[in-house]
């Protein structure tokens, strides 16, 4: 054999050693961390409902979940502003499926009063098989989100689905953690695949008050576990207050809620309904906030008239930074919800000057002198000491 034969016969035996690049039938393919491109979280309302997510909207009978969720499609649809002053960039399209309420008496009078755009939002209503069989959308069945799926992409995606409950989105046993696992992963996949928010409406389990707030969602905690995240609304029975508060996440942060009341309007000639009044912001866990507007005893309303008093004073003398008022409120003995709701009696007007002095509360007062804005009469202060 002369060298250069010897040489090919070489190569050509390394050659076949060469494992070939890319996917290897019937193993694991790996996807290598420096391959990945790191992006941001998308919002559709930031810091509240994420984009291509899935959301749980969770609570107590008469909280108004439903008109809540309607709410926030209204808003989608305009183009319009949150309740905490996002603006959305452009509007968008919402899609809807509801297993309790009928469109025509009940969800579209509530958009129509949220002022929404009727023309951007859609009901998922049947679904046609290959056959030309036409039936009810389950959003249970793998074949029907299928058919979403590809309906969605035919109408180049919405920005907001909403299915209402959550619960029937399960075929198997909602109290198992496999199968609502196995069942609700086609719409987080879905959600997904089309940047399009999922939020899901659910109930809290009876007599779980006190109780964490994810822990008190009814079915299997795979229902929370899977939500990048979670809201809770509740109700103060006596005062007619309620509150919808951030109990988990895990892309930002869990605490802080919005006061909201519920009101009945006149949509359109000869049909009232009702529509979610927005109130102000407020601060605390999701556990102190509904701890808060279900406690009715008359001890706890004592407490919280003594602690409007001790508000009241605090403030008298001017604004102050509301760690500052916490420190006082802790050695009095009073709990920091209960101060929130003594503030919100009092109409105290609340503002963030920036990261080095945080919030600042103040009751408000005329200006003191002529030409003196709103702003530097409620919230000019005096150096921290």
């Amino acid at each position: 054999m002369n060298a250069e034969n010897k040489l090919m016969r070489d190569v050509l035996g390394k050659a076949e050693r060469i494992q070939p690049a890319g996917p290897v039938r019937g193993g694991v393919m790996l996807n290598c961390a420096a391959d990945v491109v790191p992006e941001a979280i998308s919002w559709l309302w930031p810091e509240w409902l994420p984009a291509g997510k899935y959301t749980v909207l969770a609570g107590s009978p008469g909280t108004g979940k439903t008109t809540i969720a309607l709410a926030m499609a209204g808003i989608v649809s305009t183009g319009g502003v949150w309740p905490d002053g996002a603006r959305m960039e452009a509007p968008g399209r919402v899609l809807m499926w509801s297993g309790e309420d009928n469109p025509a008496d009940t969800l579209v009078p509530r958009l129509m009063a949220a002022g929404a755009n009727l023309k951007n939002i859609y009901f998922v209503d049947k679904v046609a098989d290959d056959s030309g069989e036409i039936e009810p959308f389950d959003p249970a069945n793998e074949d029907h989100a299928y058919h979403l799926s590809d309906r969605l992409a035919k109408m180049g995606g919405a920005d907001l689905l909403i299915i209402d409950p959550i619960v029937s989105a399960v075929s198997g046993d909602a109290h198992r953690a496999n199968d609502v696992r196995r069942d609700l992963q086609k719409l987080v996949d879905l959600a997904a695949s089309h940047r399009c928010a999922l939020l899901g409406i659910t109930h809290f389990s009876k007599g779980t008050k006190g109780a964490s707030p994810s822990e008190r969602v009814i079915g299997s905690q795979a229902f929370v576990a899977l939500a990048r995240m979670v809201l809770v609304a509740g109700k103060d029975e006596a005062a007619e207050r309620r509150i919808m508060a951030r109990a988990k996440t895990n892309i930002w942060k869990d605490d802080g809620g919005i006061v909201y009341g519920i009101e009945q309007v006149e949509a359109c000639i000869g049909i009232t309904a009702s529509r979610i009044a927005w109130g102000e912001l407020i601060e605390g866990s999701a556990r102190e906030i509904l701890n808060d507007v279900e406690q009715t005893d008359d001890e706890e309303r004592t407490t919280l008239d003594d602690a409007e008093e001790f508000l009241a004073g605090l403030l008298s003398d001017g604004p102050m930074r509301a760690k500052e008022i916490k420190a006082d409120a802790d050695g009095a003995g009073f709990a920091w919800r209960t101060m929130q709701r003594a503030s919100s009696r009092l109409g105290v007007e609340k503002r963030k000057l920036g990261v080095k002095e945080g919030w600042v509360w103040a009751i408000p007062k005329a200006p003191t002198h002529e030409g003196a804005t709103k702003a530097t009469a409620l919230y000019t202060l005096a150096p921290s000491e």
